[in-house]
């Protein structure tokens, strides 16, 4: 079992020793990312995108730390856009995308293979092309030939999965002006208000007993995460989560969403990681509390749920949404799986999800600190791309 240590956590010089990359320092600038990317979407026009018409059709690109982008956006138009949002990570893009459609890349180095080759055939349709990432790069160049709209990321940003909202606020503007969702001027203020607030809470200085995050990824630490989210908002947060989780506590965590993920989730309760397994094996449980660590087979890993719950949605979805995660939280606490639960603040649906992914981001990277691990850095990550490299 993975023993995630405290003390490491709390002290700020072992912190900055561990964290090389500065994931920390960069999740706490959310708030000021997108107050950055408000400013850099003004200035590349992005209310001419498309010549400012409403497209038939909008395709977004994104994959990797960039994914969640799109979900984002799929999320936001879904309950009122009057034209279809679809999400792509890669080719082939789809035959009916034409000159009518607009198709938003997003990738923060700007050569992430599946939005550029995306991005490329979209122009060669004469389709609206909007593009979100690193100034100067081969997305940026190709949008540029394409007569397309370039929104440039704030300069000093190293990761993808720590440049969310200066990769998603210019694609949620855009899609504001096209009408697509709601979410004005004063709803980002907000969200990066919101994210101030957490990254104050969440802040390396913060002692653990006081420190939500510290707190949750203490409680990730002694089983398989699997996290579920208890409606479509909540979902996408449950998605990030669980990437952020494997990506960056290198903790291999599964997610589902609700109604739909109920059953397989619930299925796992009866599986080898719960009290369940124990018992049909003849052991006391929650373990042998006289077992010796040292001399004894090591002790399994055990479940742990992680409910996320939107705490702002209509009074009927919540009624629903309450009564069938109270169900299954019930049944894991009955088979003996750890639960952690978090509800998300009232607010716009931004704000709302601002809560949840600004909570397990900061605990994913508390986790691999408290594991020993540098968050920015994965060496067979490293491997992988050397040996796949050109």
């Amino acid at each position: 079992m993975p023993v995630l240590d405290e003390a490491r956590i709390d002290d700020e010089e072992a912190i900055a020793a561990l964290d090389s990359r500065q994931t920390l320092r960069s999740l706490a600038m959310a708030g000021a990312q997108v107050r950055q990317a408000i400013d850099l979407t003004a200035d590349a026009g992005v209310q001419r995108v498309g010549g400012g018409d409403r497209p038939r059709s909008v395709l977004v690109a994104s994959l990797g730390g960039s994914a969640v982008v799109a979900d984002v956006l799929e999320l936001l138009a879904e309950p009122g856009s009057p034209v279809p949002v679809h999400v792509r990570r890669n080719l082939p893009l789809p035959g009916w995308v034409g000159a009518l459609d607009l198709v938003v890349a997003v990738s923060q180095s700007g050569r992430a293979e599946g939005p550029l080759a995306l991005a490329a055939e979209a122009a060669r349709r004469g389709a609206s092309l909007l593009t979100v990432g690193a100034p100067r790069s081969p997305l940026a160049h190709l949008c540029a030939q394409a007569r397309g709209i370039h929104v440039d990321i704030p300069a000093g940003l190293t990761s993808s999965r720590t440049s969310l909202w200066a990769l998603l606020t210019p694609v949620v503007i855009a899609a504001g002006a096209l009408g697509l969702v709601d979410a004005d001027p004063g709803v980002l203020a907000r969200v990066a208000d919101r994210l101030d607030l957490q990254a104050g809470l969440f802040r390396p200085g913060s002692e653990s007993f006081v420190n939500p995050a510290k707190l949750l990824a203490a409680e990730l630490a002694d089983g398989v995460p699997v996290v579920l989210g208890d409606g479509p908002l909540t979902g996408v947060a449950a998605a990030r989560a669980a990437s952020m989780l494997a990506r960056t506590a290198r903790m291999p965590a599964t997610w589902g969403e609700l109604p739909d993920a109920a059953s397989q989730i619930v299925a796992c309760f009866d599986g080898p990681w719960t009290d369940a397994a124990e018992q049909a094996a003849g052991r006391p449980p929650g373990g042998d509390i006289f077992a010796d660590p040292y001399l004894d087979a090591p002790a399994s890993p055990r479940l742990r749920l992680l409910m996320l719950r939107d705490g702002g949605a209509g009074a009927e979805e919540v009624a629903a949404a309450r009564l069938l995660a109270d169900a299954v939280v019930q049944t894991a606490q009955d088979a003996g799986v750890r639960v952690s639960q978090h509800s998300s603040d009232p607010g716009h649906p931004l704000e709302r999800l601002a809560g949840h992914v600004a909570l397990t981001d900061f605990a994913a990277t508390y986790l691999a600190i408290g594991l020993g691990m540098d968050p920015g850095l994965s060496p067979h990550v490293a491997d992988l791309r050397e040996r796949t490299r050109d």
